[in-house]
């Protein structure tokens, strides 16, 4: 629990109760002259509106340092009191707070996708690697929810844009939530940090952090369903028929480097570049796209191993292909899909919505932002 320390006057040890009190102003001195009062005054007014600034301040300091340390504790009367503070929590003060080893591991999330954040979080929690995770909010309402069941693991960077605009794939809305995405990463970058980007509708079968080995600036995945030798090439893909590559912005690994800032950058440029309009709905994968082409040569880049990394295009819709690599399976992407339940379906009919699966509701009960939302989730089914 949270507590705010006051300042109070120091008695020495030696010093008695009654020795502390022949120390006070009556004891000792004069009463002040009349014309103290009127100077006074103004003086003990402006030291009451500096303690009514510095309060909420140092309230503030209290929510950042001690509940992003109480996990596994019982905070409850510390989050009721500090709650309105995770709307001061910054990017800088977040990625401090979780980060391992100089990576945190991102994902971007409005609240509609809770259901799949959570989803995504036990396939992380089985690597055991949840306690890097960094949730950037983009509304309040998931802001206040994760960090009333996990502390310090969700940050929000303003503005905040309508959830009811962020939602549906191809709409206007969609492409202002998913474009914001570069300049978070950069962010990260630009404080020394590395970072790990991916969608939630993802599920990790296994720890991609060995993956990312090397000296590369930049890890991604083809989003392309044909299929590529076991021993295909890991640099940049030839451009398609549109004129660039289409590889996932799904998934990146991006190291603090020169490179990878470049990218970024490029890839916001991009994106101002390609406004929505009604008739062309464009989302940033595109803009990414571009980016990684108009920089190719400058940043160095890896392209992971489609038998590890496949585009959900490949993985659910080729079922040899499937079982044959199923030992090689590193994260699923449940893409070249559009809608909620479409998705659920397509994960649970794999056996990869896990919020579904007993091993996972007994494993990570512990976890309490998994355990809160299963508990939605049976309320839910039994109404």
């Amino acid at each position: 629990m949270a507590i705010v320390a006051m300042a109070f006057p120091r008695r020495h040890a030696h010093a008695s109760p009654s020795s502390f009190a022949n120390h006070s102003p009556a004891s000792h001195h004069h009463p002040p002259p009349a014309s103290f009062y009127p100077r006074a005054l103004p003086l003990a007014i402006s030291m009451v509106l500096l303690v009514c600034l510095l309060l909420p301040l140092q309230n503030r300091i209290v929510s950042v340092e001690t509940l992003v340390a109480a996990n596994a504790k019982d905070h409850g009367q510390a989050l009721k009191f500090v709650a309105q503070n995770w709307e001061l929590y910054t990017l800088e003060e977040a990625v401090t707070a979780v980060a391992k080893n100089g990576t945190v591991i991102v994902c971007v999330v409005s609240y509609p996708y809770l259901a799949f954040l959570v989803n995504w979080l036990v396939s992380v929690a089985r690597q055991g690697r949840q306690d890097s995770v960094l949730v950037i909010a983009e509304d309040y309402k998931l802001l206040r929810h994760v960090n009333k069941h996990w502390p310090g693991h969700a940050v929000l960077v303003p503005p905040v844009l309508p959830a009811s605009e962020a939602q549906r794939f191809g709409s206007e809305g969609f492409f202002n939530f998913t474009s914001r995405r570069p300049h978070h990463l950069l962010r990260i970058l630009e404080l020394g940090y590395s970072v790990l980007y991916n969608d939630v509708d993802m599920v990790w079968l296994a720890d991609p952090l060995p993956y990312f080995q090397g000296e590369h600036e930049v890890y991604f995945m083809d989003d392309m369903t044909a299929i590529k030798p076991s021993n295909h090439s890991h640099a940049l893909p030839a451009p398609g028929r549109k004129g660039r590559t289409y590889i996932c912005s799904c998934l990146l690994f991006m190291r603090s480097s020169p490179g990878a800032k470049l990218l970024l950058r490029k890839w916001i440029e991009e994106l101002h570049n390609q406004s929505w309009t009604p008739r062309v709905k464009p989302n940033d994968q595109p803009a990414f796209n571009w980016a990684l082409n108009k920089t190719f040569g400058e940043v160095k880049l890896f392209l992971l191993p489609q038998e590890s990394f496949p585009s959900g295009g490949l993985y659910f819709k080729n079922k040899t292909w499937e079982h044959q690599t199923s030992h090689k399976h590193v994260l699923i992407h449940n893409n070249y899909i559009t809608g909620f339940d479409k998705k659920i379906k397509r994960f649970t009919d794999s056996g990869l919505w896990l919020l579904n699966n007993d091993t996972s509701k007994e494993s990570f009960s512990n976890l309490q932002l998994v355990a809160n939302f299963l508990k939605m989730q049976a309320s839910e089914s039994a109404g």
